[in-house]
């Protein structure tokens, strides 16, 4: 994984990737070119730059196959967005390495919390946070599409020794 600026040709491409994806998915056709268009405006990536936000992709085999963003919502709180890996790259730890990255980036923004929103019909995406750590939450927005809001720590919690050491 790394850092790139989303305008670059192939973060750009993830990224129409990632609009045609899940708006074919909302809408249960594929999305014409001028609908991801209007999408990408619709939902400018300009806020995923130092120092507020940040955004990779990742190659699998020299290949660009994910994407995603993170960004500040507040000075403790950062959020993901876009987190996207082309199927041929499914399977193969690629979401969980965007994970990683993302959470590295949100800890070098100061966030101590990440949280994010998605879909019911994002089966795979609410796996994969389930399985690295997100809890669902309450709603944290309104977003006309969020159904599902998960958050997780990114500075480590009191556990049992620090528990244990002050029960005495």
């Amino acid at each position: 994984m790394s850092a790139e600026a989303f305008g670059t040709p192939e973060a750009t491409a993830l990224r129409r990737a990632y609009y045609a994806e899940v708006a074919g998915r909302y809408w249960k056709r594929s999305a014409t070119e001028a609908e991801i268009d209007q999408g990408m405006i619709d939902d400018p990536a300009d806020d995923l730059t130092p120092p507020t936000g940040a955004f990779v992709v990742g190659r699998y085999a020299g290949a660009p196959l994910a994407c995603a963003g993170i960004r500040l919502l507040d000075a403790r709180t950062a959020e993901l967005t876009r987190v996207y890996v082309d199927p041929r790259a499914r399977g193969t730890g690629g979401g969980a390495a965007l994970l990683a990255a993302l959470e590295e980036a949100g800890r070098a923004l100061g966030a101590e919390r990440v949280r994010l929103d998605t879909r019911s019909d994002l089966v795979e995406a609410r796996a994969l946070y389930a399985r690295h750590g997100y809890r669902e939450i309450p709603a944290y927005n309104d977003g006309p599409y969020a159904e599902h809001w998960f958050e997780k720590p990114l500075v480590p919690g009191p556990g049992p020794a620090a528990v244990s050491a002050t029960a005495g």
